[in-house]
């Protein structure tokens, strides 16, 4: 049996609640809404004085049960997909919810979360968050799963769930973790030997144009002839080719700066006229059966390669070879240590790799080119010494 209300208070069955009238931010209206659940009558109008403050200040929102995985699932990532974000980053939102989020905060209310609960979370996936096998995600890809709580959250802030964001007062692994800012990469030694072993392969061109510009393994897979200037020795960079699981979709570069022209060498510019005229003998090989999908580096029928059966080629490569062992990204590693370590502007580097800034290569790749510190210390001494 209901008591009587006194002050909006009033005892329901075992536990006390408020009543307020609150206002819909969709519509304006206002209505009145219970709020219960407390052990005494001091606690409920407490929680009412406080509800009543928010409101006051603009800033109340409805108490909720919604966890922190039911809202990214069911309100979040339909959200992002309607906002044309990029395949690839919807994946990764996913798999950073089902893999991360979810096994260790997901049934957290959203309006109860806190800044220790991501700080204890980051310090788990870094101790413990692979999927396969033991060990930690890296500082890098835990900065990743703050990257999107944080827009999450702020969302939510937009969309009157929660009143302040939690991922502001957590503490994300540092830029410069252990072992970051040093990549595998190949020396100039090691990257001739690789030419070498490769010269006689079908995909030779392919192989030198990702070494020679620091281009994507993406982009270099999508790469159009009509965006080729064989005269002019320059590459245009328009389109990508990503893999999405297995599937494969043409993406566009996610910046201006990604958007690019890039200069060629002349031995892989003579590398791309051959690999043309033999794509074209092969074209009349195939006949009617050629696909013409404009690319320039296909299989013999003309289908594109997919992204991942080119790291799988290069993979059996470098095995065969028993040199160090580095992944097909790392020949766009290599391609930047090399050049800075030449003495390559940074400005210059950074634009050929399509960086958003020039601040981000140096960021990148300084600490895998001592030579650049040596080089400025000996400026400095020289300046000293001839003061």
């Amino acid at each position: 049996m209901t008591n009587k209300m006194k002050d909006g208070i009033v005892k329901r069955g075992s536990t006390w609640s408020y009543v307020l009238r609150v206002s819909s931010p969709q519509t304006g209206s206002t209505r009145l809404k219970w709020f219960g659940g407390f052990p005494t009558a001091k606690a409920a109008k407490e929680a009412r004085d406080r509800a009543r403050t928010r409101i006051h200040e603009g800033v109340f929102v409805e108490p909720s049960k919604v966890t922190v995985a039911t809202y990214l699932r069911d309100q979040w990532l339909p959200a992002m997909e309607t906002t044309g974000k990029k395949s690839t980053t919807l994946r990764s939102y996913r798999m950073h919810l089902e893999n991360h989020v979810a096994p260790r905060i997901g049934e957290v209310r959203l309006q109860s979360l806190t800044g220790a609960n991501l700080n204890a979370m980051y310090a788990s996936l870094l101790k413990d968050g692979r999927q396969k096998g033991p060990g930690g995600l890296s500082p890098a890809t835990v900065r990743r799963v703050h990257a999107m709580m944080r827009k999450a959250l702020a969302d939510a802030i937009r969309w009157d769930l929660i009143v302040r964001n939690p991922a502001d007062a957590a503490d994300a692994p540092k830029a410069k973790g252990k072992g970051e800012g040093q990549h595998d990469t190949w020396s100039a030694a090691e990257l001739l030997q690789f030419h070498q072993a490769v010269a006689d392969d079908r995909l030779v061109a392919l192989w030198t144009l990702l070494s020679s510009t620091g281009m994507r393994r993406g982009e270099a897979v999508g790469l159009r002839w009509e965006d080729v200037n064989l005269k002019s020795g320059r590459v245009a960079i328009r389109q990508s080719i990503v893999a999405v699981g297995y599937q494969v979709e043409i993406s566009t570069p996610k910046s201006a700066k990604g958007r690019r022209s890039v200069a060629l060498d002349r031995a892989t510019v003579k590398l791309l006229q051959a690999w043309k005229t033999q794509q074209q003998r092969e074209r009349l090989a195939c006949g009617p059966g050629w696909t013409d999908s404009g690319l320039v580096f296909t299989r013999e029928d003309g289908v594109l390669l997919h992204p991942d059966r080119v790291s799988k080629l290069f993979d059996n490569h470098v095995a065969q070879l028993g040199i160090k062992r580095i992944r097909l990204h790392d020949l766009r590693h290599t391609h930047a240590t090399l050049g800075l370590a030449a003495g390559v502007h940074p400005k210059l580097m950074s634009e050929r790799l399509g960086h958003a800034t020039v601040a981000f290569t140096l960021d990148t790749y300084t600490a895998s080119v001592p030579e650049l510190e040596h080089d400025v210390a000996e400026t400095i001494a020289r300046l000293v010494a001839g003061a």
